[in-house]
């Protein structure tokens, strides 16, 4: 936040987990206190599948990082590198299926206002 092009900017916005570290309003004080251009934008509870980069990077783990036997810093980054071509030409948008009224419904059979 302190570099550029972070501490120039009108607004930054950081987007995290419900994770301890970042949980409750006392996390954003103290955030936006050492940073007055930060926003800290939390993800709902429980719903790791709508954080997008959480899911990409979990697929990263699995097909390029592991296992961790790189010999050098520059062959992590070619691998890193490849992978991000191969991966946009096969990645596609995923399709849900889960619309407002499915939710309408479900809200009604947990008698919770929609």
């Amino acid at each position: 936040m302190t570099q550029a092009p972070y501490r120039n900017t009108h607004r930054v916005f950081w987007i995290v987990d419900n994770g301890t570290c970042h949980r409750g309003p006392a996390s954003i004080q103290r955030l936006q206190g050492h940073h007055p251009n930060l926003r800290l934008i939390r993800g709902p509870i429980h719903a790791s599948w709508l954080n997008q980069f959480e899911l990409y990077f979990s697929i990263v783990q699995r097909k390029v990082l592991t296992p961790n036997d790189f010999p050098s810093l520059s062959a992590l980054s070619r691998r890193l590198c490849r992978f991000e071509c191969h991966y946009q030409r096969l990645a596609r948008p995923f399709q849900w299926k889960f619309t407002r009224d499915h939710l309408r419904d479900r809200l009604a059979r947990l008698d919770l206002p929609a």
